[in-house]
């Protein structure tokens, strides 16, 4: 069988570094080919070059058995390749249809004037494809939460107008903000291109996904690729240790020091705009998780937490009420916070690392009215090595490093302080498995100090191997807590849509 894409011998280096090294890969027909590996491995720049968004500085491309050059993107679109990018380019001001054409031409009449009823039309049965149906396409993407705003972005891909027909979709980390139903949704639909012999080349640092959807894997390391196997011939060890090379033994660092019985964080009708009122306690040195579905409530809890957002309630920290008006009162009341989206939310991609590190904390650096350079750098780099960040220095720009290091970094600055609370929202989302077992390390070592540990996560697994407790979000309240000692996924999914009575939420939100 012919291949639908192969890629032999693609070779790329910046200012002499390289980043691919011989790369190869090859989808069939029909099928869903996962690529994985850690940051840095050369996934990025291979599908760059397949988008003809990067020359290489050489390679071999066939499709359908004929070679052929993609120098530009829409090369790349007229042979019915699509592109799923994981970093969500869409613009909040314009209208769901708008963002689902943004790159094609839209629909015009015959006047001149864009015709916006076919627009919407065909915005509707994109959607469609992904069984989406109560999304407004004449909504303001500004108005639609994290996880809608993906599914629009995933739903353009399955637009074929005013280009050939997809024959292959490239997507990269396209459930990382999706709960678990939104991508058992999006995997019906990938399974459906698969049956009709199109195929999707699947980018993902989710191996649990690589196992339960995709045919085959690629794995690369360095620039090269290490190898390609089907998946029902290998395991997540060993792809994990082609990845790293080297074997992981646990995924999850299991608990070194028993948690206290001092509650350093009280919480008591906490309420904000949809949310509340919550009430719940976390004791020293105890990971607790918020599980829910897509706009549940997690994320905003830990946004009252730190007064990001406008509360009403009692938040008492180590017995001490907080005055928390504003983030920085709630940085120096002892809380320390991981936002979810690094990019957007958390760090100056063009600022330093030592801006981005000491950005809460730069009273602790001022004398007389000035910064102390030395004593910042001297610190930034004491918090570099605690959250083991590979970079070049304090100094370097942090759109340079990868994903995973980029998260290190708001993991430095939120423990500069040795914080009391630590609030992570999706601690480990879009970094690979390196990186996401240097993080779990790295909480488990906070943990064990006595800090007490809030983890909002989409990711079940990552829930049940990190967390003692997991306190679960409906509709803005809690619905209930758990032990996540021997609490299965398809439990918790359960409890999440509230189709089984979890423990009391008062006493179990409390930790009684």
């Amino acid at each position: 069988m012919t291949d639908l894409a192969a890629l032999h011998d693609v070779t790329k280096a910046y200012a002499g570094v390289p980043a691919l090294r011989g790369a190869r890969l090859t989808i069939a027909p029909g099928e869903v080919h996962a690529l994985v590996g850690e940051n840095g491995a050369g996934k990025s720049t291979l599908i760059k070059i397949l988008a003809g968004v990067t020359p290489p500085d050489a390679a071999s491309i066939a499709i359908d058995g004929r070679s052929v050059s993609i120098d530009t993107p829409h090369a790349a679109a007229d042979l019915g390749l699509r592109f799923i990018h994981q970093e969500l380019d869409v613009v909040p001001a314009l209208s769901v249809a708008e963002n689902i054409f943004l790159g094609r031409r839209y629909p015009m009449r015959p006047a001149g004037f864009i015709d916006w009823r076919t627009l919407g039309q065909a915005a509707t049965e994109a959607m469609g494809r992904l069984g989406i149906t109560d999304i407004d396409p004449r909504r303001k993407m500004a108005r639609l939460g994290l996880g809608d705003q993906m599914l629009v972005r995933l739903s353009a891909a399955f637009l074929d107008r005013g280009t050939a027909p997809a024959r292959l979709y490239v997507m990269d980390e396209p459930t990382a903000s999706l709960n678990g139903e939104e991508t058992e949704r999006l995997f019906r639909v990938l399974r459906e291109i698969r049956d009709t012999g199109r195929s999707v080349l699947y980018v993902t640092h989710r191996l649990d996904e690589v196992m339960r959807l995709c045919d085959r894997v690629t794995v690369m390391r360095g620039g090269e690729t290490i190898s390609t196997a089907a998946t029902s011939d290998t395991s997540e060890a060993a792809i994990i240790r082609d990845m790293i090379g080297r074997p992981v033994d646990e995924a999850y660092p299991r608990r070194a020091t028993p948690v206290s019985d001092e509650t350093v964080l009280d919480v008591d009708d906490l309420a904000g705009a949809g949310i509340g009122p919550v009430r719940l306690a976390v004791k020293a040195g105890e990971i607790v998780g918020l599980a829910g579905l897509s706009g549940a409530g997690q994320s905003e809890v830990l946004r009252l937490l730190m007064a990001a957002d406008r509360r009403t309630g009692r938040v008492r920290v180590a017995a001490k009420p907080q005055q928390a008006a504003q983030p920085p009162q709630a940085w120096r009341s002892g809380l320390a916070y991981v936002p979810r989206e690094r990019r957007s939310e958390g760090l100056m991609l063009t600022r330093s690392i030592a801006a981005n590190v000491t950005l809460p904390h730069l009273r602790l650096f001022a004398r007389g009215g000035f910064l102390n350079r030395g004593s910042e750098r001297e610190a930034v780099s004491a918090a570099g090595d605690e959250v083991r960040l590979v970079a070049r220095g304090p100094d370097q720009h942090c759109y340079k490093l990868s994903g995973g290091n980029q998260q290190k970094v708001l993991f430095a600055r939120a423990l500069l302080e040795r914080p009391r609370i630590l609030l992570l929202d999706e601690p480990t989302r879009g970094v690979d498995v390196g990186a996401k077992f240097d993080i779990y390390t790295l909480i488990r070592e906070v943990s064990s100090r006595g800090t007490a540990i809030l983890i909002a996560s989409s990711d079940f697994p990552e829930l049940l191997g990190m967390c003692d407790r997991i306190i679960v979000m409906r509709d803005g309240r809690i619905g209930g807590v758990l032990p996540a000692a021997d609490l299965s996924e398809e439990d918790l999914l359960t409890h999440c849509y509230g189709h089984a009575a979890a423990a009391p939420a008062t006493a179990a939100a409390s930790g009684a």
